[in-house]
C-alpha cells in the first residue's frame, strides 16, 4: 500500500468538517473566529489494516512503549500551514504542510504505518450519512502513511519527515 488520503476525509472536507488553520468568517453581524482543530499522527505495526478506506483512529495494532516517549494517540502535528499553487501539470492545488514529528530518545519497534487524524472531533453517529447529512466517526482519519518497511529506534530519535511543502509533493493536497 502506498500513502493514501482517506476517502471519508475527502467527503468531510467538502462538508466543512475539518479546520486545519484558524479562520475568520463573516456571520452577517461581524467577524467570528473559528479555532483550528488538533490533528495528530499515530504509528502502527504491520498488523494494522490501514488504507484509503480507514475512517477513524483506533488503538488497534498501535505501536507501544517508545521508552516512555510514545503514548497511545501519537503526537500533535505542529506548524500547520496551508498553501495554494499550480502543480507540475498546471492545475491549481491546495496543500498542507506541518513540521516533522519527532519522538526524542525513544525506543520504538516495528512501526510500519502512520495515521494522520483529527483528534478534536468526537463521533456524530446519530443517523446515517446521506446526500443531505454527514455523520462522522470519533477521531476521523485524514491520511495513511506507509513507511515501506518496519522502522525502529533504540534510545534515539524516531522522526517522521514529511515531503516538500509544495503542490507536487505534500502529503495532503487537493488538485
Amino acid at each position: 500500500m502506498a500513502n493514501a488520503m482517506c476517502g471519508s476525509f475527502k467527503r468531510e472536507i467538502l462538508a466543512g468538517v475539518h479546520r486545519w488553520v484558524q479562520s475568520t468568517t463573516d456571520t452577517g453581524s461581524g467577524d467570528a473566529t473559528a479555532s483550528a482543530h488538533t490533528f495528530k499522527v499515530a504509528m502502527f505495526t504491520s498488523s494494522a489494516s490501514l488504507d484509503q478506506d480507514t475512517t477513524n483512529y483506533s488503538t488497534s495494532n498501535e505501536v507501544s512503549g517508545g521508552g516512555g516517549v510514545y503514548s497511545a494517540g501519537g503526537a500533535a502535528l505542529g506548524s500547520v500551514t496551508l498553501g495554494l499553487a499550480d502543480n507540475s501539470s498546471g492545475t491549481a492545488t491546495a496543500f498542507l504542510d506541518f513540521a516533522n514529528t519527532t519522538w526524542s530518545s525513544s525506543t520504538i519497534s516495528n512501526a510500519r504505518y502512520a495515521l494522520i487524524y483529527n483528534s478534536t472531533l468526537d463521533a456524530d453517529t446519530s443517523g446515517t450519512t446521506s446526500t443531505t447529512h454527514i455523520y462522522i466517526d470519533a477521531y476521523p482519519a485524514v491520511a495513511v502513511l506507509d513507511f515501506g518497511s518496519n522502522k525502529s529506534s533504540s534510545a534515539g530519535d524516531f522522526t517522521i519527515q514529511y515531503p516538500t511543502n509544495d503542490a507536487n509533493s505534500a502529503i495532503i493536497r487537493l488538485a
